[in-house]
């Protein structure tokens, strides 16, 4: 039997409108992230996201470029949304991560969305950037759903989540493609105004795994749940490479899926810090390379060319599953 999607069971179940009614309630005064802003988004106050009432949309597309399972032959179906809750001074998106760039639509609108992406093939619909409008979300969602929607859904976030409204995702989210960044405050301060990060995202991450416990990949090779970490080294190990990893290994599992990510390059405003204003060496990738083999990390992929977006599987065959 395929695997059907979970947020078709908690569609039926009601879950769904709970969960849409309780983060619609975190709009006032606004707590859907660890930043805790205290704006009335419900009335279009806009806080640290610089985001109101209506959610903001880039773009969306096929995108080929993501991890192997995710993108597979016919694309994951990308939205990209417009704002962010972190302010990375590194960011490769940030004309519209930080800038606002894009267009403001309704819930209806983004069905319309996930529903095309799904016209198009597409293996799953991969939301990215989606915490500070989760509840649009999750509204669009329930749209999309009653109009025929029945692909995976990917949540894509950098990682700076807090537990509670990860909780409100179990049983809908699919697949949690989820960042992490920094293994320190001083480094999540300087570089993306978040002292707190670590913290925050370890908890979660750890909540996202006990909500899909095991990683179910079909035997086209696409993932159909599980849970992805992506850590993009920095030059000078502004990362902190060696503690994220060893909570990985430590708190989830040596058999977690890992992307380990070499294209860092001085976007935005990195050139203001002068231990970021390079790109990243090849001895610096190795090291971390190192590092994952340290802790027996064997699941997911590494660069196979450096600097470039390709990814090499690592042991993932035996994380194989018929549907």
């Amino acid at each position: 039997m395929p695997i059907r999607p979970a947020y078709l069971k908690s569609y039926q179940d009601g879950r769904l409108d709970d969960a849409i009614a309780q983060s619609y309630k975190l709009l006032n005064p606004c707590s859907l992230c660890p930043r805790k802003c205290g704006v009335n988004r419900l009335n279009n106050q806009k806080g640290f996201c610089k985001t109101g009432l209506e959610p903001v949309v880039y773009s969306f597309m096929s995108h080929h470029g993501e991890e192997p399972p995710l993108s597979g032959v016919s694309g994951s179906g990308t939205i990209f949304f417009s704002n962010c809750n972190m302010a990375c001074v590194y960011c490769q998106n940030y004309e519209f991560s930080q800038e606002g760039r894009g267009k403001e639509i309704s819930p209806k609108a983004l069905a319309g969305y996930m529903l095309e992406l799904e016209k198009m093939n597409c293996h799953n619909i991969n939301l990215v950037t989606p915490t500070h409008i989760l509840p649009q979300i999750l509204q669009a969602l329930k749209i999309a759903v009653k109009e025929g929607l029945n692909i995976p859904l990917v949540y894509n976030t950098g990682g700076y989540e807090s537990i509670e409204v990860i909780k409100l995702l179990n049983g809908i989210v699919d697949i949690y493609l989820v960042d992490m960044r920094y293994s320190d405050n001083e480094s999540a301060l300087k570089y993306s105004s978040a002292r707190d990060y670590p913290k925050y995202n370890m908890e979660a991450i750890k909540e996202m795994r006990s909500q899909v416990e095991s990683d179910i990949i079909d035997k086209e090779g696409i993932i159909r749940r599980g849970l992805i970490i992506r850590h993009l080294v920095l030059p000078n190990n502004a990362s902190g490479t060696d503690k994220v990893m060893r909570f990985i290994s430590e708190e989830l599992s040596q058999d977690t899926l890992i992307s380990l990510m070499s294209q860092y390059l001085p976007y935005h405003k990195a050139g203001e810090f002068k231990e970021i204003s390079r790109r990243l060496t090849h001895k610096e990738y190795d090291d971390a390379k190192k590092i994952m083999e340290k802790y027996g990390l064997h699941g997911g992929w590494i660069q196979e060319s450096f600097g470039l977006e390709r990814f090499a599987g690592v042991n993932i065959k035996s994380l194989l599953k018929n549907d």
